[in-house]
């Protein structure tokens, strides 16, 4: 593993984050702020991969010296930076608006990170698939947003009928933010190992179809 030249790449991530301070940090702080106000909650995302695709950077990053590995490990790891960083502001800002207690802080901060790796490679997928940034935005608006909103953000489950209950619980939002649950109040709509484990198969998948991707060359060579 050529740790040096994923540090270069992490490095380069971490600085245009910092370098558009406004837009990657302050802006979605802001947003959340007014979203509690109205509603009480916050969603956000980003795709790195996409910008140096879009570009024509990629083309260099693939002929370098470096391993598919080490080119996720730098980007994911950036993305899930950011993430977590992002995540944890927004926490802070949300304790001003509402009381919080974390009952169990490790596996807070366990599906945190958790949460942000995963995601960060889903996002790395979408990125790759994107050939417009119209298709950029299309998962996030058609699909994540509707999960999310549908996956108990606002209310529990249990108090949707049994039918929409199991409906419901194909959606692989509901463990994410049910395991968040549990971590901050101890109580959640399905266990806690039920939520982990939920949560490690999509990292898993996400990590499969990564592997994929780097293994055929979708959407990368042409």
């Amino acid at each position: 593993m050529n740790w040096r030249a994923v540090w270069a790449i992490y490095r380069v991530e971490m600085a245009r984050a910092f370098r558009t301070v406004l837009q990657s940090i302050v802006s979605p702080v802001i947003s959340t702020s007014l979203y509690f106000v109205v509603f009480g909650s916050a969603i956000g995302s980003s795709f790195a991969i996409y910008f140096p695709k879009f570009v024509g950077s990629i083309y260099e990053l693939l002929s370098a010296p470096v391993s598919y590995l080490e080119i996720v490990i730098a980007y994911v790891g950036g993305a899930a930076t950011k993430s977590i960083i992002l995540g944890l502001i927004i926490l802070a800002t949300a304790s001003l608006f509402v009381p919080l207690t974390i009952q169990h802080p490790f596996w807070m901060l366990a599906f945190l990170v958790l949460t942000a790796v995963t995601f960060s490679l889903f996002g790395f997928i979408i990125g790759i698939w994107a050939k417009s940034f119209e298709q950029l935005q299309l998962v996030p608006l058609l699909i994540i947003t509707p999960l999310t909103f549908l996956g108990g953000s606002f209310y529990s489950i249990n108090m949707l009928p049994e039918t929409w209950r199991t409906v419901t619980l194909f959606n692989p939002v509901v463990y994410l933010i049910s395991g968040f649950r549990w971590s901050f109040y101890g109580k959640s709509d399905v266990s806690v190992a039920v939520s982990l484990g939920m949560t490690m198969v999509f990292l898993a998948i996400c990590i499969a179809i990564v592997a994929w991707i780097f293994r055929t060359g979708y959407r990368l060579r042409n």
